[in-house]
């Protein structure tokens, strides 16, 4: 069931219960009219006994007619004075109504059934959304407009300024990419990243036991060297030799050929797979490739406790291989920035004097050290951006616009916004691009290494929702119109 199913049904049983009031309601009001007519009926009835008695005395009276009685005598009426009615009906019979019998449900299952069959019996709409009967028609038409009003897809108004302060911070993001990332492992940021690494590495260690180093050795290779033995897995084959030399393979690409090296979902989907099939995936030409491995047990004794262990191994692994191997001389092989190891997969196009393909391109770029530890660093740049555009937004809307702080959250809904950070990330790459091509003198490994393909990235995903907005602009945004229904009637719910 989907997440929208209890909503659904704790707004049918609100329904039967609105339901069962107006009926009450409704009861309330018939037993009112009945008893008006009962005492009107008791009203007209005195008058007309009252008409009578007078009548009577007026007849004793002019007949000189005197009725005597002892006090202690009851008086005697004979019963053929009076007229027998055997059934004097007041009113119609109102029926009783009906009601969810609770008694009979033990959990909130039995009382969904009781409240389904109460709709089923009293034809209400159980099939449609049982929310538009719980609102009023005004408040049905006042949420339609503001659904209308800020959830469709419209295009963006910006001023010169807009593009303007857009073009700026991406080229201070820019300028910070050239001048302070570089080549991996050689820009300052590459460093303070590979610095970075390096503590995290030991201090993940040292949370599985690790105590330190011997004296006189490196700490960030004493850390890797135990986690190494701690998490050992059976897909870390490091030379084409052992995988019988189906394909070329070694210690500097085999952490972007096996797919389980990569920090992400592709990468947690196939360690598990390998650990429980006793296998290993790797990516070579353009096609996946599996090897059978020795038999590999993992921990736990059911189904539960093994995916855990899988888990573990697999991102203890990753720490260990993160700042290169124990033995590694220099800064060594770390592991592929998320998703990276899928360009693999994209075997076309002849580069350079060899004629290599695209996928041997970004396996030769990661071996110059292209990994996830100058992905950070580049990643700097782009936040940079990314912030700084967003702070430049709230400022111009506040102090320029005169807005109110509320309507100054920089979320990128805002159709402004969304043009300013593609703009913004656009003179990014624009300059990222740039140098690229002017230092790389047309070689596409030294532009692929100077290039930075976290901010092509973020820039695609800007210029794809855009696309998106323009394509389809005036419709609603389903997704944002769907948080906000299921955030309003879990208000209702609560109310």
């Amino acid at each position: 069931m989907s997440n929208k199913q209890p909503l659904h049904d704790q707004a049918l049983a609100m329904l039967v219960q609105n339901h069962q009031l107006d009926a009450g309601q409704a009861q309330l009001g018939r037993l009112d009219g009945a008893l008006e007519q009962m005492l009107a009926g008791q009203r007209q009835n005195q008058l007309q006994l009252e008409r009578m008695l007078a009548q009577a005395q007026a007849m004793a009276s002019e007949n000189h007619i005197v009725f005597e009685m002892d006090a202690d005598e009851a008086l005697l009426i004979d019963s053929s004075f009076y007229v027998q009615v055997d059934e004097v009906t007041l009113h119609e019979p109102i029926a009783l109504l009906d009601s969810v019998d609770r008694g009979a449900a033990r959990d909130w299952q039995d009382y969904l059934d009781e409240v389904t069959a109460y709709a089923a019996r009293h034809e209400l709409a159980v099939a449609e959304d049982p929310f538009q009967h719980l609102m009023s028609t005004s408040q049905r038409i006042a949420l339609e407009k503001r659904i209308k009003d800020e959830f469709s897809l419209k295009g963006a108004n910006c001023d010169k300024y807009d593009y303007m302060i857009a073009a700026t911070c991406g080229l201070i993001g820019g300028l910070i990419d050239v001048f302070f990332v570089g080549l991996p492992g050689q820009g300052p940021l590459t460093q303070f990243s590979d610095d970075m690494t390096d503590k995290a590495v030991q201090k993940f260690a040292a949370w599985n036991g690790w105590t330190g180093p011997n004296e006189g050795k490196d700490p960030t290779a004493s850390a890797i060297g135990f986690l190494e033995r701690r998490y050992k897995v059976n897909y870390d084959h490091r030379h084409g030799g052992d995988v019988d030399h189906l394909f070329k393979m070694s210690t500097k690409n085999h952490h972007i050929k096996s797919l389980a090296h990569s920090p992400d979902l592709v990468g947690l989907f196939f360690s598990i797979l390998d650990q429980f099939t006793s296998t290993a995936h790797f990516v070579d030409g353009g096609k996946l490739i599996s090897v059978d491995t020795k038999t590999f047990e993992l921990r736990g004794s059911n189904l539960v406790t093994k995916l855990f262990a899988a888990f573990a191994n697999w991102l203890g692994h990753l720490f260990s291989d993160m700042a290169g191997s124990s033995g590694a001389t220099g800064r060594g092989s770390g592991i592929p920035m998320p998703f990276y190891s899928l360009l693999q997969f994209i075997d076309v196009g002849e580069f350079g004097q060899h004629r290599q393909t695209f996928a041997t391109v970004a396996v030769q770029v990661f071996e110059r050290g292209y990994d996830l530890r100058h992905g950070m660093a580049l990643a700097i740049p782009v936040l940079v951006t990314e912030l700084l555009t967003r702070l430049m937004w709230t400022v111009k809307q506040r102090f320029y616009h005169q807005q109110p702080w509320a309507a100054c959250i920089p979320s990128a809904a805002n159709p402004e916004l969304r043009r300013m950070l593609l703009i913004g990330h656009g003179a990014l790459c624009l300059v990222d691009g740039t140098d690229a091509a002017l230092r790389s003198g047309g070689d596409m490994i030294q532009f692929m290494l100077r290039s930075n393909l976290v901010a092509w990235a973020r820039f695609g995903t800007l210029a794809l929702k855009e696309l998106k907005v323009w394509y389809r602009q005036g419709d609603l945004d389903i997704e944002a119109v769907d948080g906000y229904l299921e955030a309003e009637y879990r208000r209702m719910l609560a109310a």
